[in-house]
């Protein structure tokens, strides 16, 4: 997702001034910007910072989300608020695992689960709903789009660890019950070892007038 925002920015030619960073953020991404001449302001919902509420500061240039939407409990009202804090000209982007992630591990699950699949993983959104989210909370020029990461898992306990490592698991307020021994042993011989999965990351990005 770092990656991805300084290759936006070289190819919109957008050189911001004062740049707010949401998410659990990369140092090299912070020291590419300051090179830059921004100004860098870095807050992380895990730390206490409140992505549903009005922000603290306004009149940033670039306001960047790196994999902290998917988990709020209501989306239009934080990039609502996203788009509040920009400068007029400034540029907002959120980066999110959207709802085409993990599609293997999915089917797995739903095997092991019999007729009566219960949620092991918060709801994500895809993306004809986050165009549809940014025609609803005003980004101009808004663009939406997504791109797959494949990644090689040894096992099914080691693509659950990478997830619960990255709060990308369950976070619902009510979850499902765990899988009994059995129903664990069903999904991982059809997950099976050295398996590639994939996760959707999908990108809204818009401008405030």
């Amino acid at each position: 997702m770092a990656e991805d925002l300084l290759e936006r920015l070289g190819f919109l030619r957008h050189v911001p001034q004062r740049v707010l960073l949401i998410g659990r953020v990369p140092g090299e991404l912070v020291d590419a910007l300051k090179a830059q001449g921004a100004v860098v302001t870095c807050a992380d919902p895990a730390d206490g910072f409140a992505e549903e509420q009005p922000f603290p500061e306004q009149g940033f240039d670039l306001i960047a989300s790196l994999g902290t939407l998917d988990t709020v409990n209501d989306l239009p009202g934080a990039l609502i608020h996203i788009r509040s804090a920009l400068a007029p000209g400034g540029l907002a982007l959120a980066s999110f695992v959207g709802a085409g992630s993990l599609p293997t591990m999915r089917a797995a699950m739903l095997a092991a689960d019999g007729e009566r699949p219960a949620p092991r993983l918060h709801p994500a959104v895809d993306v004809r709903a986050g165009g549809q989210l940014l025609q609803r909370v005003g980004w101009a020029n808004p663009v939406v789009d997504s791109r797959t990461v494949n990644v090689r898992f040894s096992s099914l306990a080691s693509l659950l660890a990478d997830l619960r490592t990255q709060a990308l698991s369950n976070v619902l307020a009510q979850p499902g019950p765990a899988f009994n021994r059995s129903q664990y042993a069903i999904a991982n011989q059809m997950f099976g070892n050295g398996t590639v999965d994939n996760f959707e990351i999908l990108t809204l990005s818009g401008w405030r007038r």
